[in-house]
């Protein structure tokens, strides 16, 4: 502090200098709680986020700066009394310095707080944080409404690596409008962070990228509420286009592994990001169109995107699914009759009609299938031989460039008129209804929240 303030109201020197003394000593009494703080805070790179939720277990992650001890505070807000910790795990620079920790010590149908602790110390965060278990409704009641959110195409700038020109990423406010929604879990259907030239070959760039996406801080509330899913495509598995000759795919598969919190990752045996989980009765089935992919335009190679093992597995878990809505997450576009880039029918069509007769000849209902790269979103919509309907949702794109012209440079037979939105959007499915009467509300909207378009789909329909 300046002497002259104590000279204006202290004449004697002796007396000047012991009472700036006794000040310094007091403001710094005074900082060290806030000195403390922001150290506590220095620690934290990204998250907390939640990961998969279930009935006694839900995940929990978070990424700090450097090599330290992370562990999380959880409570039934009916009994804030009662806390319980998760067990302690060590972050390592191998990971990115990411961990997940488990909170078991959950009862069905159950709100939760929660608080990050690093090195003993418990972070504070300027937004709650709260977790919710599943409801054991099965025998008892009508499975509860719920709310996904979902979306892709998820660009983060970085001028130093970024191609020269007008940035390619904007309107990151969106997930501010996101947020503010509170959906119960999102999926993101990938492209949900864009690898660059210095990243995608080696592991400490595919690291840092992620690292880079991941603390944008109008991310954060978001990760902090809502229980999170992912599957990749093309720039978050490799380069633009990237099939399962890429080189490079463990190493990946390993960070992809690192920064989400899905339930697994890859069927038995396998690697990759396909999985599956139920929130309450809807089943979603995440499926990888990258690792076993064949490479787009080899002509004597054997073409397929998602690989026979994965196929079968698909349909096998399909026919036995008694969910009345079957939600399929899966990178490109499946539906649309557009042949243009890397769209199923322009690059994979037999095996995409395999895909769709099988569907058709196992009698499954209620297939919706969620997919993003576009740059652009649309439903559309096809009735087989059966009389079912399957859907094809397009959510694109978050905060990549969007594909202005797309309602009049691509036709789609299956599109489903006025469901085309160019401009950074995400997508809300609203789950409802009696247990015999499920509906599904889907609704888009754009970066400040307003509603571009909404329908609704029954079960029984």
């Amino acid at each position: 502090m300046d002497m002259s303030f104590f000279r204006r109201f202290c004449p004697s020197p002796s007396k000047r200098l012991t009472l700036h003394r006794h000040t310094c000593s007091l403001l710094l009494f005074l900082l060290l709680p806030l000195l403390a703080l922001h150290a506590q805070s220095g620690l934290l790179q990204s998250g907390p986020m939640l990961g998969y939720a279930e009935h006694k277990e839900v995940l929990l992650w978070a990424q700090t700066t450097r090599a330290a001890t992370v562990y999380f505070e959880y409570w039934d807000l009916e009994q804030p009394g009662k806390v319980y910790r998760t067990d302690k795990v060590r972050t390592e620079k191998n990971t990115a310095f990411t961990a997940k920790c488990i909170a078991d010590q959950l009862e069905p149908g159950r709100r939760y707080g929660y608080r990050l602790c690093i090195n003993g110390k418990r972070i504070k965060l300027p937004y709650p944080t709260t977790f919710q278990t599943q409801a054991l409704w099965q025998w008892r009641n009508d499975p509860p409404p719920f709310t996904l959110a979902t979306g892709s195409c998820f660009y983060v700038n970085e001028t130093a690596y970024d191609r020269p020109g007008k940035p390619y990423g904007s309107d990151f406010h969106i997930l501010n409008s996101l947020a503010a929604q509170k959906p119960d879990l999102m999926v993101w259907l990938g492209d949900n962070v864009y690898t660059r030239e210095p990243d995608w070959a080696t592991r400490r760039g595919m690291l840092r990228r992620y690292t880079h996406t991941r603390s944008l801080p109008e991310l954060q509330p978001l990760l902090a509420n809502t229980n999170h899913y992912a599957i990749w495509d093309d720039h978050d598995y490799g380069p633009d286009d990237s099939d399962g000759t890429w080189v490079h795919k463990e190493t990946s598969w390993e960070v992809f592994s690192a920064f989400w919190g899905n339930p697994s990752f890859g069927l038995p045996g396998q690697k990759g990001c396909t999985t599956y989980f139920q929130y309450n009765d809807v089943d979603f089935f995440l499926l990888d169109n990258r690792y076993f992919r064949s490479p787009n335009y080899c002509k004597t190679c054997p073409r397929t995107q998602l690989g026979e093992e994965q196929l079968d597995w698909l349909i096998g878990a399909l026919a036995k699914s008694r969910a009345p809505f079957k939600i399929i997450a899966a990178g490109g576009q499946v539906l649309t009759t557009n042949k243009a880039n890397e769209t199923y029918i322009n690059l994979f069509p037999a095996e995409r009609d395999t895909l769709l007769a099988r569907i058709e000849r196992e009698k499954i209902k209620g297939v919706i299938f969620l997919t993003g790269d576009r740059h652009f979103t649309e439903l559309s919509a096809m009735k087989n031989a059966n009389g079912h309907w399957v859907y094809d949702l397009t959510a694109s794109s978050l905060t990549a460039g969007s594909f202005a012209d797309a309602a009049t440079k691509t036709k789609n037979d299956y599109r489903v008129e006025g469901t085309v939105v160019a401009q950074h959007n995400y997508a809300l499915l609203r789950f409802s209804g009696p247990r015999t009467d499920r509906q599904l509300e889907i609704a888009v909207y754009d970066a400040d929240g307003k509603e571009m378009w909404k329908k609704t789909l029954k079960a029984n329909e």
